[in-house]
């Protein structure tokens, strides 16, 4: 099997498999906008399974893919990724010299194997300094839910660089060298 890498199939209700596989058709196949998220359908013993990948080596001089996890999916029930989490806009805070903090770059998902969104973009253009955006405050779609708790900051509009703010403490403080 010249030219195929190792791979193993495991998940709910399945016995692990071992695979080789063809690593043009899976780099193929993440190389679409969804990439890991990308559900593959594979053909183990004659039976068609939908996976996901759920790791992925690879060579770290050649940058060649060495193994690959599939992940079983069933398209009923849901599955926790990670999908990346963008801005758009400038925030108004940012225009008066505030600085806009994005906390998570990728963000946990739960949905249906088939309805895991590409990214999830938010508009940070009313922002102000001092205000934020929660998990509860970010538009989804539709059976679609972050696997973070409600009250959690995703982004912030904080006043003009914090470290500037702390040294001017500092000099302020009692006892502080002249």
């Amino acid at each position: 099997m010249k030219g195929l890498i190792p791979a193993v199939f495991y998940g709910p209700g399945t016995e692990p498999a071992r695979l080789a596989v063809n690593p043009k058709e899976l780099r193929k196949a993440l190389s679409t906008e969804l990439g890991r998220n990308q559900l593959i359908e594979l053909t183990i013993g004659g039976k068609k399974e939908l996976a996901l990948v759920r790791d992925l080596q690879i060579d770290p001089v050649e940058r060649d893919l060495v193994h690959v996890d599939f992940y079983r999916v069933e398209l009923g029930r849901a599955v926790l990724v990670e999908v990346p989490f963008e801005t758009k806009g400038k925030a108004a805070g940012v225009v008066e010299g505030g600085e806009l903090h994005v906390i998570f770059r990728r963000l946990p998902v739960r949905a249906l194997p088939d309805k895991v969104p590409a990214k999830i973009v938010v508009d940070v253009s009313p922002l102000n300094i001092g205000d934020v955006i929660h998990v509860k405050e970010v538009a989804l779609p539709e059976g679609v839910s972050i696997a973070l708790g409600p009250e959690r900051t995703v982004v912030a509009c904080a006043a003009e660089d914090k470290r500037k703010y702390l040294e001017e403490e500092a000099a302020a403080a009692p006892g502080a060298a002249a």
